[in-house]
């Protein structure tokens, strides 16, 4: 509900309905909206990190890996779960709401920095290339794709976006 309605938008009676659940079994869950909040943010941070982990395991050259990441099937136009939380002015105004999207972004871009290095040392990149610096572009391409895609109401604009980014680390091994 959080990555469709945002934050102002889901209710604790919204939540109760779509759960099945009474008022008293949610809050003998959790103390309130804010504590429920952050338990659903942190599952989708998880859950976001268990499907990446799954396209970037040791088999194949790290471009190969980074592309199955990005080409891996997405609800592209419904948008990123963590990054549409982004775009939610409550969520970023609550540091405690606001720490799980981070440390999922942290994550990633400390993980494809990662497989980066790999390739360097493999020497399928150069020497020169700065890992950190071409994760956090991986990651932005990928934001980017997504909005790109919402605001035209299709998905090619994401396409486009996640086969160029592929296509330049392509170029950067060859």
């Amino acid at each position: 509900m959080l990555w469709e309605r945002g934050y102002v938008g889901t209710s604790p009676k919204a939540i109760q309905l779509a759960a099945d659940a009474g008022q008293g079994s949610m809050y003998h869950h959790f103390s309130g909206k804010a504590e429920l909040a952050r338990a659903a943010i942190e599952r989708s941070g998880a859950e976001l990190r268990a499907a990446a982990e799954e396209q970037f395991d040791n088999s194949g050259t790290a471009t190969e890996r980074v592309a199955r990441y990005l080409e891996r099937d997405r609800e592209v136009l419904k948008g990123c779960r963590m990054g549409r939380l982004t775009a939610d002015p409550d969520v970023m105004a609550d540091p405690v709401l606001r720490a799980p999207v981070a440390e999922t972004f942290d994550w990633l871009r400390a993980r494809l920095a990662e497989i980066i290095a790999d390739g360097k040392q493999a020497g399928e990149y150069p020497a020169g290339l700065d890992a950190g610096r071409t994760a956090a572009t991986i990651a932005a391409v990928l934001q980017g794709g997504y909005v790109l895609a919402r605001a035209a109401d299709s998905e090619e604009p994401f396409e486009l976006a996640v086969q160029g980014l592929i296509q330049l680390l392509e170029g950067v091994v060859a």
